[in-house]
């Protein structure tokens, strides 16, 4: 309380450290290069207060993610350690904070190759977050998302399916919608993990470009056509297009294939082993 009456006293504003991460008149969290700029501008605005001040510790918090999501991971770690420490060392009772700032380190550590160890301390944040705050709150569909990443990193990419189909994206779009920013992560994690699952099927492509052609008009008109995620998206879709445009899912391979699968398995196979070996990956999309 003490904080928001100085913030307003100093700068006549009311939303705290988010006017340093988010845009309030278009509610778009800031990206690339401005995000960079305005976190190092609030550190240098709070540095100079105590440890055990929250604005400061926030702010380094705010540098630590600009830099993380500026592709600058090696410089990020080590302020997100400070963060936690601190964190650790004084506000040892906020619990679901201090899981969003080891999920912070978890995302540097994937990102510099340490990906077995992001791994493991992605399952110990997604598990604290259920158990702290349940399934449908905000930081645990984020860090269940992050997790998801973290497993087809590691080609753990049925566990990652799963997790998103059956219990991230029903929550995601019951808690927030299908236009929210979380949601839409969610679909392109899915979208990442059955393209790339090495026993992805012709109707998985079909799937992906169906969620992906659905995902970019969303944010075209949510976050506008210039946005870095927006583009992103669009990449995703040419992707799953390329993928089906592959001589292997043509109509006349997949008839074909079909046609040698009846014949090897009989006409008494079940439909599926069927299926599976005419519609199968492709062996190589170069």
């Amino acid at each position: 309380a003490e904080m928001s009456v100085k913030e307003n006293e100093e700068w006549n504003t009311g939303h705290g450290i988010q006017k340093w991460q988010m845009c309030f008149d278009c509610d778009q969290w800031f990206h690339g290069a401005v995000a960079c700029a305005l976190g190092w501008a609030a550190w240098k605005m709070y540095l100079g207060r105590s440890e055990l001040n929250g604005a400061r510790t926030n702010a380094m918090e705010t540098l630590g993610a600009a830099l993380g999501s500026n592709q600058r991971s090696a410089e990020a770690l080590p302020v997100f350690e400070a963060t936690l420490a601190l964190k650790q060392r004084y506000w040892s009772d906020n619990k679901d904070h201090i899981l969003q700032i080891q999920g912070n380190i978890a995302l540097c550590l994937s990102k510099l190759g340490w990906r077995d160890e992001a791994l493991v301390l992605q399952r110990k944040i997604y598990a604290g977050f259920v158990a702290l705050l349940g399934v449908s709150h905000e930081g645990t569909i984020l860090a269940g998302g992050n997790l998801s990443i973290s497993m087809g990193k590691l080609g753990f990419y049925a566990d990652a399916i799963q997790l998103l189909r059956d219990k991230l994206l029903p929550e995601a779009r019951r808690s927030f919608g299908s236009d929210h920013y979380q949601t839409l992560g969610l679909n392109e994690n899915l979208v990442e993990a059955l393209s790339n699952a090495p026993e992805r099927t012709y109707e998985d492509v079909l799937e992906c470009e169906t969620i992906m052609q659905d995902v970019v008009q969303r944010r075209r008109r949510v976050f506008g056509p210039a946005h870095p995620e927006t583009r992103n998206c669009e990449d995703l879709l040419s992707q799953a297009r390329a993928i089906l445009a592959h001589p292997f899912y043509s109509e006349d391979a997949r008839r074909r294939r079909l046609d040698r699968a009846q014949k090897k398995t009989g006409r008494s196979a079940v439909r599926g082993e069927v299926h599976a070996e005419a519609y199968g990956a492709a062996p190589d999309d170069g």
